[in-house]
């Protein structure tokens, strides 16, 4: 790898997400050597992926290079590669690139999508973590259309235009209502010779309410402002199967769709090599104590979407989100520099500072600590957090100014189709 040996005490990261680089952000300019290794070389802003997924930014926008955030800090390293297994007892990291021994070791690896043990979702479905799904996505959106306007046969031209959205939690609500409003004042444009009207919008959810987790008030208005942008919401529905052309659930309702978007859960993705009992079956998330060191360890750590910590306040852990994620790094960071110069650590306590997600144009939902709203203010609100949570300045001048555009001319400027992208079960004819 040629990391430089040095006296000082090394610390690995393992991803370069909201916890690996809020923990590496504590760690920099200290009498340590600190190295972080992730599969990209950029972090990845997931909260906006819907609206590269729907052409509203460019992915550009919402990535930031890792190398530039530290590229002028003395006892940092960076290196791209992936990291295979995990030597506990060797205290070394076995990675696509070689191997490195570390004194302390921050897992940060984040979810994957958790598609339940069902094959035939994995394999048909899409998926939005990363840059290159969502490109995926607005790829085959836009492909879809351009189909439709070639075949003459109405069943496969409707399932064409029929996009199915499984989970009702922030990043399907999120997607339902940039879709209809693509409906609503993109595509007509795009396509005057397809009747738009006949494009679908299905939203399944397994369970009674959308936005599970965020107050009754804020689940009713996101469902009635999705209602009202077109939204089909199928509730207390359960996705069963999908073979790439027809979706089966546990009711009558079966869907016939070239497009499912799979947003129904996600699970730790864990590093092979600790011990079975460290981590939680289904879930696969890591089992850590208040100081987010995982069980049976005491050199390694897990932050972020990766741990759970179990409390009374949380019996499934901290919900997988930026903000335990943050600061999670952050404690690890002064705990470990506390360990190493032998001062008391702290538990973690999480600051819950409320959560919130948007339906579309002037339509948002927040809940606070002491206070919760909807509608215009709201959407405002949460255009302010999350702009000013990007890294770097270029980054929110660009998304500021799309979004400006967006907003006055009613219009997504990147619906590009540069990666031409196929289900694998789909073929092309020609």
């Amino acid at each position: 790898m040629n990391i430089p040996q040095s006296s000082f005490p090394r610390i690995v990261i393992i991803g370069g997400g909201f916890a690996g680089l809020a923990a590496a952000k504590g760690l920099e300019e200290k009498e340590l050597q600190v190295v972080l290794i992730d599969k990209h070389n950029y972090h990845t802003f997931q909260p906006l992926l819907y609206q590269v997924a729907t052409g509203g930014l460019e992915p550009d926008s919402i990535a930031f290079p890792l190398r530039k955030r530290f590229n002028d800090v003395d006892n940092f390293y960076f290196r791209l590669a992936e990291v295979v297994q995990i030597h506990p007892e060797k205290n070394i990291i076995e990675t696509s690139i070689g191997n490195l021994d570390y004194d302390e070791l921050i897992i940060a690896t984040g979810s994957t999508t958790n598609f339940f043990g069902n094959k035939n979702i994995q394999k048909n479905t899409m998926e939005m973590k990363s840059v290159p799904q969502s490109l995926d996505i607005r790829s085959l959106i836009l492909e879809n259309f351009e189909e439709a306007l070639l075949t003459d046969n109405i069943e496969e031209r409707n399932a064409l235009m029929n996009f199915i959205i499984v989970g009702g939690g922030p990043t399907g609500v999120e997607l339902a209502g940039a879709l209809a409003e693509m409906k609503k004042g993109i595509l007509p444009k795009d396509y005057p010779d397809l009747d738009i009207r006949q494009m679908q919008i299905n939203l399944i959810q397994s369970s009674e309410c959308l936005l599970k987790g965020m107050s009754t008030k804020a689940s009713e208005k996101a469902e009635d402002f999705l209602i009202k942008l077109g939204v089909n919401i199928w509730k207390n529905v359960r996705v069963l199967d999908y073979d790439g052309k027809i979706v089966t659930t546990n009711s009558e309702d079966n869907f016939r769709a070239e497009t499912v978007i799979w947003a129904a859960g996600v699970k730790g993705d864990n590093v092979k090599g600790l011990e079975a009992s460290s981590i939680i079956p289904r879930t696969e998330r890591y089992k850590v104590n208040e100081f987010n060191q995982i069980e049976n360890y005491t050199n390694i750590y897990a932050v972020g979407d990766v741990a759970c910590m179990q409390s009374e306040a949380y019996p499934y852990g901290h919900p997988m989100m930026a903000q335990p994620a943050i600061q999670q790094g952050k404690l690890v960071a002064k705990n470990i520099l506390a360990k190493l110069f032998r001062k008391k650590t702290k538990a973690f306590i999480y600051d819950d500072k409320g959560s919130m997600a948007t339906i579309g144009r002037n339509k948002a939902v927040v809940d606070l600590k002491n206070w919760k709203f909807q509608g215009v203010f709201a959407w405002f609100v949460w255009m302010f957090v999350h702009l000013f949570s990007l890294i770097g300045f270029r980054n929110r001048a660009i998304v500021f100014l799309n979004w400006i555009y967006n907003y006055i001319r009613f219009d997504r400027e990147t619906r590009l189709i540069i990666r031409p992208f196929k289900q694998k079960n789909k073929q092309i004819n020609f």
